[in-house]
């Protein structure tokens, strides 16, 4: 019964990666607006979507002549690049250097939220602090005022 379970599991296990394959293998065929919208006209440095330099037209040209020949969006990619340099893509790649640009920004985010969630209670520690002490008592009142507050106070009561 035990060796049953084993073996069955054994092959599934082997059937898991072959099954796998062909969908893994099968890329989604790129699109020309997902492709234009991920890349920069090199020579006015715009969106390509936007750009209407003859230029950017090339490069349109060269994206739609990649699509037909069937390639995904990943070669295209590079096909891209290494036509027209990494200058080409709206986004850089991440690594290398270029790996700061998306771990920077949250990483500040991460370390902005802890300041303040460490400094605000001590913020507020140090609020209650100074309301809870009572007001230090003074130096005695000159006679001169100690009468005339007295005179002001009866004259409310």
């Amino acid at each position: 019964m035990i060796r049953a379970a084993a073996a069955m599991a054994s092959a599934i296990l082997l059937l898991v990666p072959l099954l796998a394959a062909p969908s893994a293998q099968a890329a989604p065929h790129a699109s020309f607006s997902q492709i234009e919208g991920d890349m920069m006209c090199v020579v006015c440095h715009e969106p390509l979507v936007e750009a209407n330099s003859p230029e950017a037209v090339d490069e349109r040209n060269y994206i739609r002549a990649l699509i037909a020949k069937g390639e995904d969006k990943r070669q295209i990619e590079s096909a891209m690049v290494a036509a027209y340099g990494p200058a080409v893509l709206a986004l850089p790649p991440a690594h290398g250097f270029n790996l700061l640009v998306y771990v920077v920004p949250p990483l500040l985010v991460v370390v902005g939220i802890t300041v303040v969630l460490v400094t605000l209670p001590r913020w507020r520690g140090r609020r209650r602090a100074a309301a809870a002490q009572p007001i230090a008592a003074g130096a005695a009142l000159d006679p001169a005022d100690a009468r005339r507050l007295d005179e002001d106070l009866s004259r409310f009561a």
